[in-house]
Parts: C-alpha cells; sequence; structure tokens
C-alpha cells in the first residue's frame, strides 16, 4: 500500500502548477520517511518543468533541494533515526556496485544514477520531487542536517551547495587562490560565500553592478560589471580559476582570456544552446575548461559540515505554494535575492 500525500504538480511542459496528490511507497527495509520542511526552487526546475531540455516525465512534481524530519524508518536503517533533520538533493538511487559508486561519486553511477524527479527508478516507478509533503527515499542518499543551521537557508545547499563546493574543493581552492565567479545568482551567491570561507581571493563578475554591495558582504574581495567590456582588457589573466555559474550562453572567449597560465573554467551553468569558445582561448596559456555537476554523498555531507562550521546558508526568499508560478518567472528574470525556498506546510 502506498501513501497519498498532498503536492504540487505541472500537467504537461509550460503549464502552471497545480495542488494534487501523489502516491509515495510504503517503506522498505532500506528506507527513510522523511516529513517535508522546506523545498528549494533550482533553475533545473525550470528548465525540467518547461521541458527545455527535453524528455521530463509529466505530470511532473520537481524538487531536488529537500529539507525536512524523518518520521519512520525501514528495519535494516541505522544511519538514521525518526526526528533526526535531514536532507535530500539531486538524485535518490543508484547501483552502489560500479566503480564510480565505490568511489563515492555516485551521480556519475555506470547503471544509472536515478533524478530525484521525472525520471524512473530501477523499480520502473516515476520519481517525484520534493514540492509535496512527504517523501520516501533510501537511505543512503539521505544527508543529515548539522545542529543548529538555519534550515530554510540550508535547503538549496543540497544542489547549489554541493554543486559549488566540489569543484572548488577539487581544485584545492584555498588561501592566494585568484577565482573569479561568474554570475551572482542562486549559485553564484553560494560560489562566493563558500571560496571566500576557503580562504579564496575572490572576485564577482556580474553584468551590472546592481549586487555590489551583497557580492561584498557575501566575502569578495573585488566585483567587476562586465557590461563595461574594458573589463575583459584590465583583468587579462588574473584568475587562477572561474567558476560560471550562468544559465544562459556567455562569451567563453572573453572569460577565458582572464584565466591565468593553466587556469581552468568550471561549468556549472547548463543552457539549452551549445558552448563554443575558440581553440586558441584554450592554448594560449594552457586553459581548461570544464565541466562540473553535484557531488557525491559524501562529498554532500562534507559540504554541509564545512558550511555549517562556517555559518554558511544560502540567501532566501521563502514562498508558499502559490506563488511557485511567479517565482519561477522572477528567477529566470534574475529577481529573486538569491533563491527561493518553499514553505511545505502550505502544500496542501
Amino acid at each position: 500500500m502506498s501513501t497519498t500525500v498532498a503536492a504540487l504538480s505541472t500537467p504537461e511542459a509550460g503549464a502552471g502548477f497545480e495542488p494534487t496528490e501523489i502516491e509515495r511507497r510504503d517503506l522498505r527495509d532500506n528506507d527513510v520517511r522523511i516529513a517535508i520542511a522546506y523545498a528549494g526552487i533550482c533553475h533545473t526546475d525550470i528548465h525540467q518543468a518547461r521541458d527545455e531540455w527535453g524528455g521530463g516525465i509529466f505530470p511532473m512534481t520537481p524538487g531536488h533541494e529537500i529539507l525536512g524530519t524523518v518520521e519512520e524508518v525501514g528495519s535494516a536503517v541505522t544511519s538514521h533515526a525518526v526526528g533526526d533533520v535531514v536532507g535530500v538533493g539531486c538524485f535518490v538511487d543508484s547501483c552502489l556496485e560500479c566503480e564510480p559508486c565505490r568511489d563515492g561519486e555516485e551521480q556519475f553511477c555506470t547503471q544509472g544514477v536515478v533524478q530525484t524527479y521525472s525520471d524512473k527508478g530501477y523499480d520502473g516507478e516515476v520519481t517525484r520531487g520534493g514540492y509535496s509533503r512527504q517523501v520516501v527515499v533510501r537511505d543512503h542518499f539521505v544527508v543529515s542536517i548539522p545542529d543548529g543551521v538555519d534550515h530554510a537557508g540550508t535547503t538549496p545547499l543540497l544542489c547549489a551547495g554541493i554543486t559549488t563546493y566540489a569543484p572548488l574543493r577539487r581544485h584545492d581552492v584555498g588561501a592566494g587562490t585568484r577565482v573569479g565567479v561568474i554570475g551572482m545568482g542562486g549559485l553564484g551567491h553560494v560560489a562566493v560565500k563558500i571560496a571566500a570561507a576557503m580562504g579564496a581571493e575572490v572576485s564577482v563578475l556580474s553584468r551590472t553592478a546592481a549586487k555590489q554591495e551583497d557580492g561584498l558582504s557575501f566575502g569578495a574581495t573585488a566585483y567587476h560589471a562586465t557590461e563595461d567590456e574594458s573589463v575583459f582588457t584590465d583583468l587579462a589573466g588574473s584568475f587562477d580559476l572561474l567558476v560560471n555559474t550562468v544559465g544562459a550562453a556567455v562569451d567563453l572567449d572573453a572569460y577565458l582570456g582572464l584565466l591565468d597560465r593553466g587556469g581552468s573554467m568550471i561549468n556549472l551553468g547548463a543552457p539549452s544552446d551549445s558552448l563554443q569558445a575558440s581553440a586558441f582561448s584554450l592554448l594560449t596559456y594552457r586553459r581548461r575548461m570544464e565541466g562540473s555537476m553535484v557531488g557525491g554523498l559524501a562529498e554532500t555531507q562534507e559540504m554541509l559540515d564545512f558550511c555549517a562550521e562556517h555559518g554558511i546558508t544560502a540567501t532566501v526568499e521563502v514562498i508558499d505554494g502559490t506563488q511557485v508560478d511567479e517565482y519561477f518567472d522572477r528567477i529566470v528574470d534574475g529577481d529573486v535575492r538569491y533563491r527561493a525556498v518553499i514553505d511545505a506546510s502550505t502544500l496542501g
């Protein structure tokens, strides 16, 4: 027997959200049932709900930034207990046996990682995400929320936090590292906070100066408005690492020119259009370009603990279920500072 819970779903690509009921499976031995308190809105949710990447499964209940309290655990669960505050991120299952899974990079599971929503599990059932009052998740894919943190502000870290932390950690960012963060929206503002806490010298590269005060308060040491094209000349060769958080195509050649010898650009955004760069932008100064997406479960827990230790949360606007369509449009327009989080108690 499954459990019926209140949720928001969109019936087809581009349609508005409607209050509905969805089914959550009964607990298996290794499952955790979570009463959801907050669900973050990620730009990925917008891409998926509007089927901008194709392949969406409708009706769709998005949401892969989920924070709540454990209500029930299966008989084999030892890592979580009733009453624990926990989180769920971008995926909810993998084989746990292939080389990437054994290496703690479940997101690259060769058998196919199961996304938190708009995907099919190994049992063939369609996954439904966090815009809901409850979720049931395999225990391995549930992380612990540290004590004393702000729950609404911590919720977006389950995607935005690990998405930015993973490449910064992989590149050993620390004291003396010159990091440029391209774009200061939902991802970018978290990248600034984490890189600054790691000890880096952080510069924001944003289209206008509208967010300068915020950027400096988040830990950046410099802020540059790229609508002034002289920035690309003045800052040529100035960075060891560029973190591109923009969800639309940017002039990669212009930004690659800001990297010093051997520098890297990390692309985190996922625009629908192809990314293009001249070979000479890479050949010159031995520059590199790479992509990165989230991190494994152990690294996600590491990120949450790091953020708790350094007092890092996302800067959020908490909304109710009736505002999701409005906030989808506002996020696309860059009119949210800086992440929207749904209060799940308003659903149903």
